[in-house]
């Protein structure tokens, strides 16, 4: 019979046992030794049935394949577009993955998407000695305009979404803004009015600030009343 050393939202430190017994599987920052799962970062555990894995406090983003990121043109190349998506290396935009749309040899690749421009993309690889490579094929891929980007830590970015979407949604519907959220912890916002996009805003730094906490949703609601 497995032995739970920890529950749901403790903090923990790398190395610490969290489970012994063969009963729960490790499903996230956390690794098996033998008949033990051990944290491998600073995190607080999450215990769903019997997954147990932990929500890293803070860290840098950690692109994997099929990542939707929103992304900043930061360079561009004869045949390729790079792109800032918040990790210590930029990611590629190549033509081929960029537009369906046919582009001659030495065209000017700033008239598709331009230094500073904003983008959806999906992380199509990510290989071993870090490039990654993107795409803007797909639905919801788009460059978007007007508005502005919020960071939050990419840890917290499941707690801004909420279950099946329920923060997220109600933060558009009580601000009226449309938004779109990066794997990355890159939050583009576009509100009717200032006022309504700087509650947006607010909004998700108070989740990111609590959002290790109970009663959450009636904090965020409180403050976009």
């Amino acid at each position: 019979m497995a032995k739970l050393l920890v529950k749901n939202k403790d903090l923990v430190v790398p190395g610490e046992v969290l489970v012994e017994g063969m009963e729960y599987l490790p499903a996230g920052n956390v690794f098996r030794d033998k008949d033990k799962i051990i944290a491998n970062t600073i995190g607080l555990v999450s215990i769903d049935n019997r997954l147990i894995k932990l929500i890293p406090l803070t860290g840098f983003y950690t692109p994997k394949k099929d990542d939707v990121v929103i992304g900043k043109v930061e360079n561009i190349t004869f045949s390729s577009w790079f792109m800032d998506i918040g990790c210590s290396n930029l990611a590629m935009l190549s033509l081929k993955e960029a537009t369906s749309e046919y582009i001659e040899r030495g065209a000017d690749l700033g008239k598709f998407y331009n230094f500073n421009d904003v983008v959806v993309a999906r992380v199509i690889n990510v290989t071993k000695d870090g490039s990654i490579d993107l795409s803007m094929k797909g639905p919801g891929l788009m460059k978007l305009s007007n508005g502005r980007v919020v960071n939050v830590t990419p840890s917290k970015v499941p707690r801004v979404i909420g279950k099946q979407g329920s923060m997220i949604s109600m933060i558009k519907e009580k601000t009226g803004c449309k938004m779109t959220v990066g794997q990355n912890g890159k939050i583009w916002i576009q509100g009717p009015d200032p006022k309504n996009e700087k509650k947006a805003v607010d909004a998700i730094k108070l989740i990111e600030e609590y959002s290790a906490t109970d009663g959450l949703t009636e904090k965020v609601e409180v403050l976009l009343k």
